[in-house]
């Protein structure tokens, strides 16, 4: 149990990628904000550190999808896994949340202000991350690939911590949007559009903090260590 007060968020999430579920039931952030211990995030959190460990320890992963090991994996697999599974996620789903949050917004800001303050927010989401989902696929990703196979490329890694400063940007908005929707939680009164805009927004969140864990905390360190 001390051992995993002392380790760090990512660390953990890099070991089995299923305990990304428990650190998301605390609302611990295991991607951008993964650098810090077990310990000191529930402190700076106020949450009770031998709850969060004991669901730890009691976590299973699901046995119809197996734990993947990510870490053993070569970067440039990594790097398809992430545009394959990870990016076409997202080209498919911005537009249909887009199109939901306008949609919730015209209906329903004027009593409720948040939905429009949701619906910009994730237009600023959707137009950062298709620049930034460009950026990985013909910069940063090929460059990477390349120093895999010849360490003695040379690699400009101002491009990795513009893309870690690009991931940080964005957790702080999806954030924001988790803040103002209670958690993807829709009030009692809200239509079908209203419930499906939320349950699409969680769906999307949590696709998001796994994608962003898997660069900052597995790929990009396997990279730099190349």
């Amino acid at each position: 149990m001390t051992n995993l007060r002392n380790k760090t968020i990512a660390e953990i999430v890099s070991d089995d990628i299923s305990t990304a579920s428990v650190f998301k039931k605390y609302q611990l952030d295991f991607c951008c904000g993964g650098g810090k211990t077990v310990e000191n995030a529930c402190k700076k959190a106020n949450i009770n550190v031998n709850d969060v460990i004991n669901d730890l320890l009691n976590n299973k992963s699901n046995k119809e999808a197996p734990n993947l090991n990510f870490k053993d994996w070569s970067a440039e697999f990594l790097a398809d896994y992430i545009v394959y599974v990870h990016h076409t996620y997202v080209k498919q789903n911005l537009g249909v949340i887009n199109e939901f949050a306008e949609k919730v917004a015209n209906v329903h800001g004027q009593h409720e202000p948040k939905t429009v303050e949701i619906a910009e927010i994730f237009s600023l989401i959707s137009n950062e991350l298709t620049a930034h989902m460009r950026k990985e696929e013909f910069i940063l990703f090929p460059a990477i690939k390349a120093k895999e196979a010849n360490h003695n490329f040379e690699m400009d890694e101002k491009t990795m911590s513009l893309i870690e400063d690009e991931h940080e940007e964005v957790g702080t908005l999806i954030k924001k949007i988790q803040e103002l929707s209670s958690n993807f939680t829709p009030p009692e009164w809200a239509c079908n559009t209203f419930k499906a805009l939320y349950f699409k927004l969680e769906e999307f969140t949590n696709d998001l903090y796994q994608h962003i864990h898997l660069e900052n905390n597995i790929l990009f360190p396997k990279v730099k260590n190349l």
